[in-house]
């Protein structure tokens, strides 16, 4: 039997999950989903309190690659700034110190990564990046076009021109350090990124798990990711 790499990722906190009577901490469906056709075994990590940067040494033991996938806001005072906008939202301290600190390990010791949304405002911010608070217009219920400028390979599409689903207010405003734009939506904003140091990861700003059933070019997003894995 071919071995399914095992990509771990942090889980979200919901209090509407119906289904579990009480508060949980999910993975989004369409997600897991999109790992798993690419021949991955999703697993999800528990946001503990009191683990940082030290502990995830053990705690991805066995682990082959990380997923950052989307979520609420940073909060602003992780990238150095006061929230000036009132459309910051969702700010949760234990969430923000799991992502950035799980993030900080991974471009340190060279494991595989795919960021989604806001795991790419995590890799940035963890690289010392920055972000625009709220943008305008808003992309958010937002399916447009994406251009990449060159890697398009490196991400598993076909093209330098892709539909992209977007759900997102906020943007990339400085780059973390040895990260590179490579895609821009057609306003100029940051819609993909590299490490210029490395080959272990990419950063897409849209979601491609929502249209990766149907889309080949999002679901080769998700394969190129797992192969990267193995």
């Amino acid at each position: 039997m071919t071995h399914r790499p095992r990509i771990a990722l942090i889980g979200r906190y919901t209090d509407t999950a119906s289904a579990l009577r009480y508060r949980g901490i999910v993975g989004a469906r369409t997600l897991l989903e999109s790992i798993w056709r690419a021949g991955g075994e999703p697993i999800l990590l528990f946001p503990a309190h009191g683990f940082g940067s030290d502990d995830w040494g053990s705690r991805l033991a066995g682990i082959d690659g990380v997923l950052f996938p989307g979520g609420g806001d940073l909060d602003p005072a992780a990238y150095g700034e006061v929230a000036e906008s009132e459309h910051v939202y969702d700010v949760d301290p234990l969430q923000d110190g799991q992502d950035l600190s799980l993030a900080r390990y991974v471009l340190t010791y060279g494991i595989p990564y795919l960021a989604i949304c806001r795991g790419m405002h995590v890799i940035n911010v963890a690289a010392g990046g920055t972000l625009h608070q709220h943008i305008e217009p808003v992309h958010r219920h937002l399916v447009h076009e994406v251009t990449f400028e060159s890697e398009w390979a490196r991400f598993g599409v076909g093209g330098e021109r892709l539909t992209c689903s977007c759900y997102h207010h906020q943007a990339i405003k400085e780059l973390g350090e040895h990260l590179a734009i490579v895609a821009r939506a057609n306003d100029g904003i940051a819609e993909a990124l590299i490490p210029t140091d490395s080959a272990q990861g990419v950063c897409v700003q849209w979601h491609p798990e929502d249209t990766a059933e149907t889309d080949p070019n999002q679901q080769g997003i998700f394969d190129a990711f797992v192969e990267r894995c193995r």
